[in-house]
């Protein structure tokens, strides 16, 4: 592998503006990541130029069969992820650059989590998605693009980096250990819950919403902000001892996605998260930690 390429992979930011010569780059593969009933509507009315249409439900998550045993977005099998990105075209050489309309906050996170959580590690997400796209004057286009397919991705190892509700739930009563629900805080504390069947959270895990990642203009903020913000609510805990969930391990990588742009590395995901333990008759708590 050349020098350059072996740098750029050390140094490779996980955040990209749109202005980067990168988009047009030759080993560059697009990837639209939405996610919502119409979301292929919402792609076909404007998309960057070559980006192939990804979905949360048929692309990025296994088909629920009982969202106790895995949450409402469970990680699609490793070879089934491998055959999705060959179809798209992805080899480990190839720069995949995701982004989504809701600030990475539906599935481009998810996506470049999955992608760096079985070794790629030329993938980055597009800071302040389609939106700024659509702020810096880019032409959208209305094609239904097609990649041209290649080989199953040779995935080196199954997604690393997860944890199982058991481990989760000892992890929040651990004092060396920090749970972190980025939920809303409504729904943390059990006000409301729009979409799984028991509002509330985990018990001992403690709460920082990922919009919290973000600036007034939908962008995440600075790597240094961040950082400050994350080692406030973590305060001694390792990094490699932290675990993050949301409701079903989507929105959960847009922190993790945000600490790795501050520079911390080792937090895990919780992929079942709030729609699995809600559904197992474990206990629920409805106050700050």
């Amino acid at each position: 592998m050349p020098i350059f390429d072996i740098l750029s992979d050390i140094v490779m930011s996980p955040i990209i503006e749109i202005n980067d010569p990168a988009f047009n780059g030759p080993n560059t593969i697009i990837i639209d990541a939405r996610g919502g009933q119409d979301s292929y509507q919402r792609y076909l009315a404007g998309h960057l130029k070559n980006a192939i249409y990804a979905d949360l439900d048929k692309h990025l998550a296994a088909k629920v069969t009982d969202a106790a045993i895995g949450g409402r977005h469970p990680l699609p099998p490793i070879n089934d992820f491998s055959a999705l990105l060959g179809n798209w075209g992805i080899t480990p050489q190839s720069h995949v650059i995701v982004y989504d309309d809701k600030s990475a906050a539906m599935s481009a996170a998810r996506l470049w989590w999955m992608l760096s959580a079985i070794g790629h590690t030329k993938v980055q997400v597009l800071n302040g998605g389609l939106t700024a796209a659509k702020n810096a004057g880019i032409v959208l286009s209305t094609d239904d693009y097609a990649p041209n397919a290649v080989a199953p991705y040779p995935a080196i190892h199954n997604y690393k980096g997860t944890v199982a509700i058991e481990e989760a739930g000892t992890a929040a009563q651990s004092e060396d250990q920090t749970v972190i629900d980025v939920r809303e805080t409504p729904r943390y504390l059990g006000q409301t819950e729009p979409i799984d069947l028991i509002a509330g959270h985990i018990p001992g895990a403690i709460n920082l919403p990922y919009i919290l990642n973000l600036d007034s203009e939908g962008k995440y903020l600075l790597p240094e902000a961040l950082r400050k913000a994350y080692d406030e609510a973590i305060g001694k805990t390792p990094y490699e001892k932290i675990i993050v969930h949301c409701g079903s391990g989507v929105t959960a990588c847009h922190t993790l996605l945000g600490m790795a742009y501050a520079g911390i590395e080792g937090p895990k995901l919780y992929v079942g998260s709030w729609s699995e333990w809600s559904r197992r008759d474990l206990p629920i708590a409805t106050s700050q930690k």
